[in-house]
């Protein structure tokens, strides 16, 4: 049944068919890629205007299992990748996650053609995939532990390693508030759906592979999105 749009704003929640490289690009991203962040995203009106207070609540500050999330400067931001209800351009089944690379979106499909919207970041050029598959696994400020090919390009990250015990959860984890992670055929790909707190790296190509979100939209997909969901993820633009 189609989401009541009152209830949008207060709820807060693949794999590949193919890959098209290997698996070793699932350990998401790191504090040395986030050089990548520092260009400013395009604000379409410099003009200052009211604050919507809808937004404001949307990405309004929370605590969350005892960490602190930091308000969003969403007026900073591209609108487009706010947060949003829109008609469905996948052509998907209701329930179906997906993510069109090229555009910066993910989708999450409703019953009555619509679906909800989130801008996200993706893997930067060499770090890229597509294909179907669906949500096995589900984490609550999940720990981050980056795959062995990773730490061998990064000695530095064997610390957080599986054997080490990971990273703890937190603002400073590389998979934020909330972790969807992709399987197919019963086997972890090792990629993710994940909040992340740096605003500026959505809509743009800068992590391993994983698909990142702010905070205040990963914790509302995660509500969403139950197990099993299916995930498609387009390499080329959709038709819309």
């Amino acid at each position: 049944m189609m989401q009541n749009p009152n209830s949008f704003i207060s709820r807060r929640t693949f794999v590949l068919g193919s890959l098209s490289v290997p698996a070793i690009l699932g350990g998401c991203t790191t504090v040395q890629e986030r050089s990548a962040l520092n260009s400013p995203q395009r604000i379409t009106d410099p003009t200052p205007s009211p604050i919507d207070p809808e937004l404001a609540s949307r990405y309004a500050a929370f605590e969350d299992g005892g960490h602190f999330v930091p308000a969003v400067p969403f007026e900073r931001m591209n609108p487009e990748y706010l947060r949003q209800r829109v008609a469905d351009p996948t052509g998907e089944a209701p329930g179906t996650v997906v993510v069109d690379t090229p555009r910066r979106f993910l989708y999450l499909v409703e019953n009555g053609g619509s679906a909800l919207r989130y801008g996200v970041g993706i893997g930067r050029d060499g770090f890229s995939w597509e294909g179907n598959g669906y949500i096995h696994w589900r984490q609550h400020w999940p720990r981050w532990k980056p795959p062995s090919e990773m730490i061998a390009r990064q000695p530095e990250l064997e610390k957080y390693s599986v054997a080490n015990g990971g990273m703890n959860p937190g603002l400073h984890n590389p998979l934020g508030a909330r972790a969807l992670y992709i399987f197919q055929n019963g086997q972890d790909t090792l990629y993710r759906l994940h909040g992340n707190p740096e605003w500026q790296s959505i809509g743009k190509a800068v992590s391993s592979g994983c698909v990142r979100l702010m905070n205040q939209d990963i914790v509302d997909l995660y509500d969403r999105v139950p197990f099993h969901a299916p995930i498609v993820v387009h390499q080329t633009p959709m038709a819309v």
